[in-house]
């Protein structure tokens, strides 16, 4: 088992070391550079007569050292790592078993059954899983790699792919395409403006699975939508 894959049960949670190592110390530590750089910068930011925010600046420069210098690398060090923690918690968590993937983001959690999955592979950082009939069941971004999802998948029994087998079949989507019915233009004319104006993203997720209904698989490139019929 490579490093990162955590067996629970029959299941395993992937969840590359790289990413852990970053929240339990990159985030910390790049807390703390940040919170030092604001101590030392403070009595130079205080002889500035026009800079703002002067107040703050002149409290953070009145702390005795060392309990400043070392304040200032506590505070970096909790509010790193509790970004950190924050951060991970809305990252994509996948956990595999011989018959199911589940798929967690936040307190959101996805279950997909094995009998449902006919392939599975990484469109850039999107993790997607195919149906039978080519239909997109999943796509999620997320930051595992390709090499650790490739190995877990394998393992479980899953038809894990290098790259996408459909992915000559997309073609850019303008309004009014010939090749699709105003149903489907209609909701791609709505999803394209939910992507201009929705900065959650929960719009266009929506009306993707509305558009998955009517058999269109559509995917994001360059803020551009393409799109491809499901067999």
């Amino acid at each position: 088992m490579l490093p990162g894959e955590q067996p629970s049960g029959r299941a395993t949670v992937v969840d590359p070391l790289s990413v852990r190592v970053f929240v339990w110390l990159g985030f910390p530590l790049i807390g703390a550079v940040v919170v030092v750089a604001i101590k030392l910068a403070a009595p130079w930011v205080v002889s500035l007569p026009w800079a703002p925010m002067r107040g703050p600046f002149e409290l953070i420069a009145s702390v005795p050292e060392p309990w400043g210098m070392i304040g200032a690398v506590a505070v970096g060090l909790v509010g790193g790592l509790v970004f950190g923690v924050l951060a991970r918690k809305e990252a994509l968590s996948v956990t595999v078993d011989d018959d199911k993937v589940v798929l967690t983001r936040g307190d959101e959690s996805r279950e997909l059954d094995r009998g449902a999955v006919g392939a599975v592979f990484l469109d850039g950082e999107h993790l997607v899983l195919l149906g039978g009939k080519t239909e997109e069941l999943a796509r999620e971004s997320g930051d595992l790699t390709a090499d650790s999802l490739a190995t877990v998948f394998r393992a479980h029994g899953y038809r894990w792919l290098d790259s996408d087998p459909t992915r000559d079949q997309f073609r850019r989507w303008v309004p009014e395409t010939p090749d699709l019915d105003p149903a489907a233009n209609a909701l791609l004319n709505a999803r394209a403006r939910a992507l201009r104006k929705s900065k959650s993203g929960d719009d266009a997720k929506d009306l993707r699975t509305e558009l998955a209904r009517l058999g269109v698989v559509v995917k994001d490139q360059d803020k551009k939508q393409y799109w491809r019929l499901a067999k």
